[in-house]
């Protein structure tokens, strides 16, 4: 079985590369080789491979910087997922789009089912929900969309790279600690990815974080410790827990946005590990 995964240079991307299942070919495409906001283009790759599944998980993440770029987030984050799922449904290929907790408005107190009313708070939400509804509605149906939280590997830009990056550069940090969700390891994500690859009776939207909540700020502190440990940092600098209200941010960010995964685990019969064992998981992986 053919799968297609553009946006195959993010994390989530590498993670798919590295863990293909042995019945499965892997072909990916990404910037700039694809931009799947080009519809002839994205048309006439699918064309080409005649893929059995597509996964899309390309996007434009830049939360802050697209509150002055909502355009070029739309092209990414709407238009593209609406091209692709055109595609999909040309060449009768299952697509599987990844999304996000920002779809949430972060007014709950228990974690957020996938038929949860949405109502984004920022420029990025905003095109990411959109995106949810152009595949689901461009592939007929035929479709998973799987939103995720606080997503991190070993690869790319992420909050546990910049963490310890900058407990190596500065005395102290502080980091908000009024915001609550779950991180996920990319591993993770893309172990899910490929049982729904795998399963075609599934359709419509899904959640899947690492299992557990937290705040920013306590991640920090778990990286800075579990860094510490491995030998990735020589020192442990202080950790201030601050508010939102303290961190100056273009984009505004839900204060609660723990997803309820419960019929992904059902759906695929994967169990989530603790975030903090992924963390340290993933650490790991850093000093091989």
């Amino acid at each position: 079985m053919k799968t297609l995964v553009l946006g195959c240079n993010g994390q989530l991307g590498h993670s798919l590369a590295d863990s293909v299942p042995g019945d499965m070919e892997f072909v990916g495409f990404d910037l700039p080789e694809l931009n799947i906001a080009d519809r002839p283009a994205v048309l006439d790759v699918c064309r080409q491979l005649r893929p059995d599944v597509i996964v899309n998980a390309a996007a434009y993440t830049a939360v802050d910087r697209a509150e002055s770029e909502p355009e070029i987030a739309a092209l990414a984050n709407v238009e593209g997922p609406r091209n692709v799922a055109a595609a999909a449904r040309d060449v009768g290929a299952r697509l599987i789009h990844i999304s996000t907790d920002a779809v949430f408005d972060g007014t709950a107190t228990t974690p957020y089912k996938p038929d949860a009313a949405t109502k984004p708070l920022n420029v990025y939400g905003r095109t990411k929900r959109d995106g949810e509804l152009a595949a689901l509605e461009e592939s007929s149906g035929n479709a998973v969309v799987i939103r995720t939280s606080w997503l991190y590997s070993k690869t790319g830009h992420n909050f546990v790279k910049t963490m310890i990056r900058l407990m190596g550069e500065r005395d102290e940090l502080g980091v908000v600690a009024d915001q609550i969700g779950s991180p996920t390891w990319a591993d993770s994500l893309a172990e899910v990815v490929w049982a729904f690859a795998a399963d075609h009776g599934h359709r419509g939207i899904f959640h899947w974080s690492d299992s557990g909540e937290t705040s920013w700020h306590a991640f920090a502190v778990a990286i800075q410790e579990e860094a510490c440990s491995l030998g990735l940092l020589d020192r442990s600098i202080p950790v201030r827990a601050i508010r939102t209200q303290d961190y100056p941010a273009d984009a505004v960010r839900p204060k609660y946005s723990v997803l309820d995964c419960s019929s992904t685990r059902e759906a695929i019969n994967i169990q989530p590990a603790q975030w903090r064992d992924n963390l340290r998981r993933m650490l790991e992986g850093m000093i091989e």
